[in-house]
This record gives structure tokens, sequence and C-alpha cells, in this order.
């Protein structure tokens, strides 16, 4: 009798087992509204994306780890799998995409917005008007005067890349280039240096951190012609929504998880209206154009009412 009481007790443990680790893989199964992912993201980008998260694990129960580094060290975590979702201000090449391929999984891309590369200088610089030719030969090392030296965020970076792509060179010159690690830094340096301009994105300008807030007022936001223009354009959203910024990117999510997962709820959340806002008032240029509202009050009533 002790052996039969001592077997279902047992078994009972079992089933009781069974039972709290299916509930527990339930509540920790991932779908596109609920569970926990980690997403990568350009540094460029991480003022607009941290927004964007914390709205949206407010509205769902998700977790979300933002990795925000440069774009070189971003696509390194996305190819080795660190996470299967990426945010970058480009799409993926015909190599990064025949390597997913190769494992079987289609990427899904969702354009979300398009933002820019701004130059910076320091407020004792009374110009605020610099011509892309001129950058675009001093980064070739072709004589020109109007540019003395450039400061970048990150050798990494999508600004660096971007940039090397405009001057058709493959790295940036040795001479009178200068480097840090993030956009921030770029805005410290400028503000602290004269004679010199940044390159960041313009995500920063729109929303600086805490640390830099106060050091906005000691630069400019370059005006900038290009090439073949005639205008100089300020990086702003109507400009942006007009075509006639020259340094104007797009940007993406890209979802490699193979699965219905927290990418493609996300990507589907930054290109619904409430994320549109969100990269609206970041000061960049959202897909599509966020609806307003507008009531009408029927004046004769308020009267009547006041009667």
């Amino acid at each position: 009798m002790k052996n039969f009481a001592g077997r279902i007790f047992v078994l009972a443990l079992i089933v009781f087992g069974v039972l709290v680790g299916c509930k527990k893989a339930e509540v920790e199964k991932e779908t596109i509204l609920k569970g926990t992912a980690t997403i990568l993201v350009d540094e460029t980008l991480e003022p607009v994306m941290e927004d964007e998260i914390t709205i949206f694990q407010n509205q769902y129960k998700a977790t979300i780890l933002l990795e925000s580094r440069s774009e070189k060290e971003v696509m390194r975590a996305f190819l080795k799998d660190t996470s299967r979702i990426v945010i970058l201000s480009r799409k993926l090449n015909d190599k990064e995409v025949k390597y997913f391929e190769q494992l079987k999984i289609k990427p899904k891309t969702t354009k979300i917005g398009t933002d820019a590369v701004a130059f910076i200088s320091n407020k004792g610089n009374n110009d605020t008007l610099i011509a892309l030719k001129d950058v675009i030969l001093f980064m070739q090392g072709r004589p020109q005067t109007r540019v003395k030296g450039l400061v970048f965020d990150n050798p990494n970076s999508s600004t660096v890349r971007y940039m090397n792509e405009l001057a058709g060179i493959a790295e940036m010159p040795k001479e009178a280039v200068y480097s840090f690690k993030l956009n921030k830094d770029v805005v410290k340096f400028v503000a602290d240096n004269d004679g010199m301009i940044g390159v960041v994105g313009v995500n920063w300008l729109y929303q600086p951190s805490p640390d830099i807030r106060d050091l906005m007022k000691n630069i400019n936001v370059l005006s900038v012609k290009g090439e073949g223009g005639e205008e100089f354009v300020a990086p702003t959203q109507n400009n942006l929504a007009e075509g006639k910024y020259p340094l104007a990117r797009d940007l993406y999510i890209i979802n490699c998880q193979g699965s219905f997962g927290l990418g493609m709820g996300f990507a589907s959340f930054v290109a619904g209206d409430i994320g549109q806002r969100i990269i609206l008032k970041a000061g960049l240029l959202p897909v599509r154009m966020p609806p307003r509202k507008v009531v009408f009050k029927n004046k004769s009533n308020n009267e009547n009412e006041n009667e």
C-alpha cells in the first residue's frame, strides 16, 4: 500500500512538473507582440529607436533589449546570430542576402523613414554654408580652401561608409581627419574646438542626449549645397520631404528571425501610425505622414448652451 501511495506521489510530481514546464514555455514563447528579443541598431539612430522601444514596451507585453553599435559592429553581430533584427541606414548588400538565403531565411525589409547626414561647426565660425563638393575634394586629398578638417564618430560607422561612397574612396584620408566612438563625441569636440567640421546623424541634433544638450548652443548646423546644386539647404524635415537635402538616407528594419516573432511586430509598429508619429517628432521624415484629426465645433450649439 505504501509503495502504491509512493508511486502516486511520484506520478503527481511528474505531472505537476510537466504542467509547470508547459506553462512556463507558454509564458516565455515569443510572438509578434509578446516575449523578449534583442535588436541591433546603428548608433546614429539610437535616440529615436529608444523612443520607439519605450512606447512599444508600454503597449505590449514585450521586452526589447537595444544594442547600439557602429554599423560594421552591428553587421558582425547580425551575421553571427547575436540577434536577427537590425536597424540600418541601408539595405542588405548582395553578399549578405546570399548568406541568409543559404540559411533558408528570407530577410524581411521594412522602410521606416528618412534620416540625414549633417555637417556641424563651432559657433565661432560665422560661415554656416558648405558645398558638398569641397568636402568630397578634401576626402579625396585634392586641393581646396574651405575644409580644414573633418570629425567623424567612428571609423566603422555608417556616416563614414556613406561619405566614403560619395567620395569614391575605400577609406578616410589620414591627415586632418579625426574619429571617436559615438556621435555625441563629435558634438563635444566641435563645440570645444573651432575650425573643424563634424559629420553626424541628424537624429542626434534633434534629440541630443542630456550630456550634450547644453553644448548644442555652441554649434552651427550647416546648410549644404549639393554637387550640381544652386542653393544651400538645411537638413530639415521639410527639405527632406521635398528631396532638396543632398545627404538624405533611408532607414530600414531588417528581420531575419524566420518566424512570427517580435521582429515582425516591432517593424509593423514603427511603420504604423504611432511609430511614424515618433519618427516625425524626432525630426526625421516618416515614410507616411501620420493623419491629423480636426474637430469641428458647432458654434450655434455652443451659443445656445450659453443662453
